[in-house]
């Protein structure tokens, strides 16, 4: 970590770069100014932030634009200084990178989530015409992540979350491995503090072990290697702790069924070399089946380029080998910043740019759809750091994130491929459409020539990458308009009924317009027409919708109740916990209806026979009576007695989160490590690849449901927790 300028100043004379120091001091004193008297959360001053983002970029080996802008990345955002000014005194292309990766602070969301895409949206937009704002952008974020411990708990497990989900999976694809790792291990800290210590302390008993085991290969290895190939580099590496976690602890296995936890790297000069030495690996060590790799002929998406076999030692310890040449071990290491690192420039750089179609297809596919936050969703499926690669008949390699489908590559081939696709066959043989595509497959895509054949609904729940979602989207928004709208209304009706929201037709319109142009509809039927064809998530957006009509239309009722209330001046005495003005000693029960619990604003209804019914101030059915003239009269005040918190009363909670596997797990240990009676507990399938989870439990008093409710939303992929009326 860099204190001072003068320790960047070095490092940038021992890089050996041939940098501009004068320019970049400038920049060094323009933020040193603008950020005077700023401090972050730990209290250190402000500028040590820029200055290590700035040392981090002198270490990939970026250019002088790219380490000024780094300096001054935080100014427009957190100071009066102008991009104008940035323009004015160091250029238009350090404004246009340090606009990149500023945030859009002043333009307001109806959510974080929306926010966070918007933000994402544009620095890829910037991205696309200059891939450094996001060089920078990662730089930015392993900082504020190697300094994250200062910060409150709930915004460092966000700030890791959105690290994992969204710039980990960028580092990947740009094939900044470094970062990454790094990116992914600082975040699993966070996330899962006691797996996290768990991984290092079984890396550290064996430390002593595994160097020596490391440095044993390596010697073996160069005795045989050197007799033929005298430029060979050797070097021994030991996994990362999150790669370590996703394998022991998302994909169940024991830690001794890891077999690259150990690594031997050896680079060469030529391509020849790479599959000469396999040859002698395979000689000396006996290799494991089917854990050969040849990303070589077939780089990753990231254009990483590699042998990898896994082999077995005498001492029965299996261990990975990777063989590369110079160049392939730095776009290994550097990836995309390896053009500056390695070479002069990138003007006219035409490999370059086809490293960086794949930011245009993301941005263009996500046009198709109208939530806004699909983006972030793109980023966490389609840049998987996990691959299959899968053929065409005609030999062509199509690379798809793991998971995906044979619907995936048919439309990752063509649009009008997946539109007309009616079945396919994998390696000569037909299987369903939900097949799962494993590397090596040969897949044959089967189409109709029906003009009027086009995909099925069912296929936006099966497809795992965002671009054949949003596809299949654009057919029905294009070809299935009337059937789309009465689709959507159906869904808001359900989602209205299912959520106590009742209004009257007029008032229905009015509302559902209003909600329809805050998503950017200019009408009612073009909002239920992307409700309908899923480019809008009506489950996502129900909750701002229910707020909305809290407090709408339920202010005017409640006000009616209030007057409508019998306040009739007797003594009052508990019964059940609960108080009756004007009746003593009457039954009381409280209402399926609305579950109400100590803490909530509650009032009683005169049943015919069966005492007093005791209801939520907002439940739909006090809403619904006050209006109606028979009953309005049998409406009284009612609240709670100070014993009351020895009860229990049944609650039930609705989560929706992202689908994944271990969430009801990681929702039953919840419950458990809060120690509350659980009644009962159901999941089912939503839409787009989520979840509703409905869980009832014992609670004795309001504040307890609220920090059981803060506890859920705290659960990776939850994306909302409501309190239902059932």
């Amino acid at each position: 970590m860099l204190s001072t300028f003068d320790d960047l100043r070095q490092q940038i004379q021992n890089s050996g770069k041939q940098l501009d120091l004068g320019q970049i001091q400038l920049a060094y004193e323009a933020a040193e100014k603008a950020h005077g008297g700023q401090l972050r959360v730990s209290g250190e001053p402000y500028i040590i932030h820029p200055l290590n983002v700035a040392s981090i970029l002198v270490g990939l080996g970026m250019d002088t634009e790219t380490v000024v802008a780094a300096l001054l990345h935080d100014v427009v955002e957190d100071t009066p200084v102008t991009l104008e000014e940035i323009s004015r005194d160091f250029g238009q292309e350090v404004a246009l990178l340090v606009d990149g990766v500023t945030k859009l602070g002043k333009i307001p969301f109806s959510s974080r989530e929306e926010q966070q895409a918007e933000n994402i949206r544009k620095m890829l937009l910037a991205m696309a015409q200059d891939v450094r704002v996001v060089i920078i952008k990662l730089a930015d974020r392993l900082h504020n992540m190697r300094t994250i411990d200062c910060m409150p708990d709930q915004k460092r497990r966000d700030k890791a979350l959105e690290t994992m989900e969204v710039y980990a999976p960028l580092a990947h694809r740009l094939g900044i491995r470094g970062i990454k790792e790094e990116l992914e291990d600082l975040s699993l800290r966070c996330l899962d503090g006691i797996a996290y210590e768990e991984i290092e302390e079984t890396l550290a008993l064996k430390k002593e072990e595994r160097t020596a085991f490391l440095n044993r290969m390596k010697e073996k290895i160069r005795e045989r290697v050197t007799q033929e190939h005298k430029n060979v580099y050797i070097e021994g590496r030991v996994k990362s702790v999150y790669g370590i976690y996703r394998k022991v602890y998302m994909n169940g296995r024991a830690f001794e069924e890891i077999y690259d936890i150990y690594a031997i790297r050896l680079i060469v000069d030529t391509v020849f070399d790479c599959y000469n030495i396999l040859g002698i690996i395979h000689d000396m060590f006996r290799p494991i089946p089917n854990r050969f790799k040849d990303y070589i002929s077939t780089p990753k998406s990231n254009m990483y380029q590699s042998l990898h076999t896994t082999v077995v030692d005498k001492e029965g310890i299996p261990f990975e080998v990777q063989i590369r040449t110079w160049d392939m071990h730095y776009t290994a290491e550097y990836g995309i910043a390896a053009h500056w690192k390695y070479k002069a420039g990138v003007s006219g750089n035409d490999k370059l740019s086809e490293r960086l179609a794949w930011v245009r297809q993301l941005l263009e596919a996500q046009q198709e759809s109208e939530d806004v936050e699909d983006l972030v969703r793109s980023i966490k499926t389609d840049l998987s750091p996990e691959e299959v690669f899968v053929f065409t008949p005609k030999g062509d390699v199509i690379s798809l994130p793991a998971g995906a489908t044979v619907i995936d590559f048919a439309y990752a081939i063509h649009t009008a491929v997946g539109n007309r696709m009616v079945g396919a066959k994998v390696d000569g043989r037909m299987v369903s459409i939900d097949y799962e595509v494993k590397t090596g497959n040969i897949v044959e895509i089967l189409t109709s020539n029906s003009a009027n054949h086009g995909p099925s609904r069912d296929w936006i729940k099966i497809v795992k990458t965002s671009g054949a979602r949003n596809k299949i989207r654009a057919w029905f928004k294009k070809e299935r308009r009337e059937e789309n709208i009465r689709e959507g209304r159906e869904e808001l009706e359900r989602e209205f009924k299912r959520n106590s929201i009742t209004l009257t037709e007029e008032q229905q319109a009015e509302f559902v317009l209003d909600i329809a142009k805050r998503q950017r509809f200019t009408n009612i039927d073009d909002f239920l027409a992307a409700i309908g064809y899923g480019g809008v998530s009506l489950s996502r957006i129900i909750p701002r919708i229910k707020e909305d009509y809290l407090r709408i239309y339920r202010t005017s009722e409640e006000e009616k109740l209030d007057k409508t209330l019998i306040r009739p001046k007797k003594e009052r005495k508990a019964q059940s916990g609960v108080i009756v003005e004007g009746l003593d000693g009457c039954l009381v029960k409280f209402a399926r209806c609305c579950n109400p619990l100590p803490g909530d604003e509650i009032v009683g209804f005169i049943t015919r026979g069966f005492g007093v019914s005791i209801h939520k101030r907002d439940c739909v059915n006090v809403v619904n009576s006050i209006n109606d003239e028979e009953q309005k009269e049998r409406w009284v005040r009612a609240e709670w007695a100070e014993n009351v918190r020895d009860s229990v009363f049944k609650s039930t909670l609705e989560i929706f989160a992202a689908d994944r596997s271990d969430l009801l797990a990681d929702v039953s240990i919840a419950i458990a490590n809060m120690r509350i009676p659980l009644h009962s507990l159901s999941a089912r399938e939503a839409k787009d690849h989520h979840v509703v989870i409905q869980i009832t439990l014992g609670i004795t008093h309001l504040e307890q449901l609220n920090n059981i409710i803060s506890t859920f939303q705290r659960i990776s992929g939850v994306i909302s927790v409501e309190r239902t009326n059932q």
